[in-house]
């Protein structure tokens, strides 16, 4: 292991971890080292006070993918209000020697002061849409880079994942199979809780995570695992079980053993007003037809089959035409279905030559467009502005980036809205708001962008310079 310059190979502190630190409860110390190493220098330079631009934006999108969704920006919001070095990650950086006692009395005050615009969450992006843009001191800005970046690119990956299986599904709109998201036993345990979250804004209808409906309110519902049929002495001794509990509305799991056998036993057990069963394994599509001749010959006509195992927007594309009510979805849900970052980076795009008056990010500063030139990663310089450039009757037609303010058309949609003004966070919103955006904002883009095969983005990308219509 190799450790910079102005650190040291800290105490493992037994199994714990170094020292077995407990106590810090911001956000701040989600970042990378290179963040604070940044701002000390600059604090020594003097560049630290400098009015500074930062844009978050994706080159490209995943790989075959039409659109992005945005999600994450409510927890980001609330992550920004919590960024805060208090004593303990204080006396961490100090007893670890990460930064100098100059930083440290700048972290003990700090609170991010600037302006803070972005994409309103549910709402779609392509390639080079500005999601979001940072506008502060480079010292009270450049620190956020972690924090903005790992939030929205899980929670947009997860999004833009969702929204591939809801359409798969046939939507949200009656005549769609509602999916519940089952993931959280495939990945971290706080990820599992945002994934649930942005899968909710894409148009999942539950969740199986109590945390997720805990803190953000997202549905939830479960039923039994293959273990609660194994720990009872017989099939029939567990759906007893389990009606008896919860009442002939729950969802029995019926393919512990043999489906025929176990659906007979369920209507048996429940009546033919049993609410569904849950079947997680075999050839799907053809057990599923099975299932439903038999619960149909039982009399059971209302009783739902719910499909779990392994399931991706492409396999529940290809049930489509099966007897099918509704869907689990896991593994490939948290995962980002292949895709579980959306790329997107944090570039500064302009900044002031002087200092800002009293380091403020929103005093005075000329800004000019600053922007790298490496090989195939190259920057675009400047400020933007972002319009979704549409028809007459609402269809998407060019996602429009511009330098200055723009001039949208009366049926343009002007992208970028306002979360945080001087400091202070304007732009929350229910959950709920994001969740209905998002079917809106579906059904503005052209048929072909829900299409699962792989093609281009939906919508091109125009640089626009002048923001003017054309």
């Amino acid at each position: 292991m190799i450790y910079p310059e102005n650190s040291e190979p800290p105490d493992s502190g037994g199994f714990g971890g170094p020292a077995a630190r407990h106590g810090a409860t911001g956000t701040a110390l989600l970042t990378d080292h290179y963040e604070l190493t940044m701002l000390q220098a600059a604090l020594h330079s003097g560049a630290a006070h400098r009015r500074a631009v930062f844009e978050v934006f994706a080159r490209h999108l995943p790989h075959g993918r039409r659109y992005g969704v945005v999600a994450g920006t409510g927890r980001l919001l609330d992550s920004i209000e919590r960024f805060r070095f208090g004593p303990e990650e204080l006396s961490f950086l100090r007893e670890d020697r990460i930064v100098d006692e100059t930083t440290l009395r700048f972290l003990a005050s700090y609170r991010f002061g600037g302006n803070i615009w972005g994409y309103a969450e549910g709402d779609v992006y392509f390639p080079g849409s500005p999601i979001l843009v940072v506008e502060g001191t480079f010292a009270e800005s450049v620190v956020l880079e972690t924090l903005v970046l790992s939030i929205l690119n899980h929670d947009c990956a997860i999004a833009s994942a969702a929204s591939r299986m809801v359409t798969a599904a046939g939507g949200v709109a009656p005549g769609g199979r509602p999916l519940i998201e089952m993931g959280s036993r495939r990945t971290h345990e706080e990820a599992a809780v945002a994934a649930a979250r942005a899968a909710y804004i894409a148009g999942f209808a539950s969740t199986s995570n109590l945390r997720a409906r805990f803190v953000y309110g997202v549905p939830s519902s479960g039923t039994a695992a293959h273990a609660f049929t194994l720990v009872h002495d017989s099939e029939r001794h567990a759906f007893s079980a389990q009606v008896s509990s919860l009442g002939t509305a729950t969802t029995l799991l019926v393919d512990t053993y043999d489906v025929q056998r176990a659906v007979r036993t369920a209507i048996e057990v429940a009546g033919p007003s049993l609410g569904a069963v849950r079947i997680d394994s075999g050839d799907l599509p053809t057990v599923a037809a099975a299932v439903r001749s038999l619960l149909d010959s039982l009399g059971a006509t209302g009783t739902r089959i719910i499909l779990t195992g392994d399931l991706d927007e492409h396999s529940i594309a290809g049930l489509a035409v099966a007897p099918v009510d509704g869907y689990g979805v896991g593994t490939s849900l948290v995962t980002g279905s292949g895709a579980p970052t959306m790329a997107l980076v944090y570039k500064l795009v302009a900044r002031s030559d002087g200092d800002v008056a009293g380091g403020r990010s929103a005093a005075g500063g000329e800004l000019r467009p600053v922007a790298k030139r490496s090989v195939g990663k190259p920057g675009r310089g400047g400020r933007k502005w972002a319009v979704r450039h549409r028809t007459d009757t609402g269809e998407a037609l060019t996602e429009r980036i511009s330098l200055a303010p723009p001039d949208p058309g009366p049926a343009d949609r002007v992208l970028l809205q306002e979360l945080v003004r001087e400091g202070k966070i304007v732009g929350r919103e229910p959950l709920s708001a994001a969740r209905v955006r998002h079917q809106a904002v579906l059904a503005e883009l052209p048929a072909y962008a829900l299409q699962l095969s792989r093609g281009y983005p939906a919508i091109p990308t125009v640089w626009d310079p002048d923001g003017g219509e054309d």
